[in-house]
């Protein structure tokens, strides 16, 4: 019996491996990666998606606030679910931003696999 071939795409960001060729990820690290380009690609970014993007890195410095930590959740859970919503099922989701740094924390079950992750995605701003 054959056993089941496990499903790859583009790794991200792309390169190219040690044959010469498109490096590859695995289906659930693929989903992680674009993850990471959702939170950290600002919106206007993209010319043939200008809205695509949460934009995280564009508050690293805006003084911290609850109600600044509020909106930033709801507007990284609405992107998600709205350029994600098929491929993931988002769990627990907090973000953390602290001097130049900021942190999201989410767990999350990728669909078509059921596998549940939880994840740290970081980025910091310009020094």
């Amino acid at each position: 019996m054959r056993a089941k071939a496990e499903r790859r795409d583009i790794a991200f960001p792309f390169r190219v491996d040690r044959r010469g060729r498109t490096a590859h990820a695995a289906y659930d690290d693929h989903v992680r990666d674009l993850i990471e380009q959702l939170l950290f690609t600002s919106p206007g970014e993209r010319v043939m998606r200008p809205d695509f993007g949460c934009g995280l890195l564009d508050l690293v410095f805006t003084p911290n606030s609850p109600e600044l930590a509020s909106a930033l959740e709801l507007s990284v859970q609405a992107s998600l679910q709205r350029w994600l919503g098929e491929l993931i099922e988002v769990e627990t989701l907090d973000v953390v931003s602290e001097e130049n740094v900021v942190r999201v924390h989410l767990s999350y079950v990728v669909r078509s696999t059921a596998s549940r992750r939880d994840e740290v995605f970081e980025g910091r701003g310009a020094a």
